[in-house]
């Protein structure tokens, strides 16, 4: 029986990369990981949404941040939960005969430092460099080779916030959200007005000369790239206000990753790390363009 559990556990960690978990105190939160999983958290479906042999987990994890997910498994680790299921009343634990040090001591007996924290950031890792090269190229193909550095890091933000749902780094609305984001809708509401009036103004400059005629179209380009910027600042932050990019950023990806997509993509390093950050990233940065992890 615990061969089959540690079999699962595996497999979950693997392909969902959730934290192995760890034995709380009386005191401490009631958080759950992988090994420490009870009857409650899941639930077995042998056909949902079209799918078959579906597992929903549905717990506490790490600080208290929910964790709600849902995945098709192989038949037989469907088959081994409902085993370890039975009999079991819901506030039981799933892996009875397991724990994260017998799970840790056998990943280290195949290969030394094994851990399961260690599927954790490879899985991180390789999430990042897929969606980094996906996202970068598939904006190079609508900006036709025109993606300017904003265009860029963006690309780079939406790749980090992958990992981070993998890995369900959420967060609370960080303190000042929303007054962050009511000075945002105000700069927005001001660039609107400003291009409004220099509509007029480009419509009236038709009478006059050609170089105030083009002066007054170049201003108006600009003040619409503005506003382009500022409407996408509010949509990123609305979306991204529960998640945590900097959990994943600095203590689960490879920085290799991160350094070599900058000088393939002629970003400026420090737009991604912080001098702070870097100093602690020193080794990483001899990453050549075309590294892979």
């Amino acid at each position: 029986m615990l061969v089959r559990q540690r079999a699962v556990a595996l497999y979950f960690i693997d392909q969902l990369s959730l934290r192995a978990g760890n034995e709380k105190g009386r005191d401490t939160a009631d958080t759950v990981g992988c090994c420490s999983l009870r009857v409650q958290h899941i639930t077995l479906d042998a056909e949902k949404d079209g799918k078959r042999w579906v597992v929903s987990f549905d717990f506490p994890g790490k600080d208290s941040i929910r964790y709600q997910n849902s995945m098709p498994v192989d038949r037989l680790v469907f088959r081994n939960l409902e085993n370890f299921m039975r009999d079991k009343r819901p506030r039981e634990r799933l892996f009875d005969r397991l724990s994260t040090t017998i799970l840790n001591q056998y990943l280290d007996n195949l290969y030394r430092g094994l851990t399961a924290k260690v599927f954790r950031t490879f899985n991180a890792s390789k999430t990042l460099e897929k969606h980094l090269d996906l996202l970068t190229r598939k904006c190079i193909e609508h900006f036709l080779d025109n993606m300017n550095l904003d265009e860029k890091i963006r690309a780079y933000h939406q790749a980090n916030k992958e990992v981070a749902i993998m890995c369900n780094h959420r967060r609370a609305v960080p303190r000042g959200f929303a007054r962050s984001m009511e000075n945002l809708k105000s700069k927005i509401s001001d660039k609107t007005t400003q291009i409004r009036e220099m509509k007029r103004e480009v419509t009236a400059a038709r009478k006059s000369t050609k170089k105030e005629y083009d002066d007054k179209r170049r201003r108006l380009s600009r003040l619409e790239e503005q506003l382009t910027k500022l409407k996408q600042e509010a949509h990123d932050k609305e979306e991204n206000k529960h998640i945590s990019l900097g959990t994943s950023r600095l203590n689960y990806l490879d920085p290799r990753i991160s350094i070599a997509w900058c000088k393939k993509w002629d970003v400026p390093i420090d737009r991604i790390f912080n001098q702070n950050e870097r100093s602690k990233f020193e080794w990483a940065e001899t990453a050549v363009p075309s590294f892979k992890y």
